[in-house]
């Protein structure tokens, strides 16, 4: 899969810490929109969405906001049949189905936790030896090498 032009921002030094943890990917902008780009195309993009609106959901301050947005997250995601179902054990959807009608903050942390880890384990390994991220390492090392030594 050709490499998309909005990932050039990050320097090489940069996109090669990403192969650090997938900690450092998800913390980096490029990072992360590199990663989501390669789950898309491996169809499991739901699994970044997912951890994102988990991320986005236990910021919120103001409590008559977590019903609706945990209801959203429960319909986009966790219900079966859902449009983006992620893939978490049978123990762990039905507890959050549960506890969906009074949620708290924590009510997604088990299914978070399980979508890290599988994105961690599976995904990221295949993304680092993945031709889209080797094609952006090289393109960025060669015009970096370009824009140091001119007579390349």
């Amino acid at each position: 899969m050709p490499v998309k032009c909005c990932f050039h921002r990050s320097t090489p030094r940069e996109t090669m810490t990403w192969s650090e943890s997938v900690d450092t990917l998800l913390a980096n902008k490029d990072g992360l929109a590199a990663f989501r780009t390669f789950l898309k195309s491996e169809f499991s993009e739901e699994n970044i969405d997912f951890w994102l609106a988990c991320e986005d959901f236990k910021k919120i301050k103001c409590s008559a906001k977590i019903a609706p947005k945990a209801q959203k997250i429960y319909s986009e995601f966790i219900q079966t049949d859902a449009p983006k179902e992620i893939n978490i054990d049978f123990t762990t959807r039905d507890h959050i189905s549960q506890i969906i009608s009074e949620p708290t903050l924590k009510c997604f942390d088990d299914a978070q936790r399980l979508i890290y880890s599988l994105m961690a384990k599976d995904s990221f390994p295949r993304f680092l030896k993945s031709e889209m991220y080797k094609e952006l390492l090289n393109k960025q090392q060669n015009g970096n090498q370009k824009r140091w030594l001119p007579f390349l």
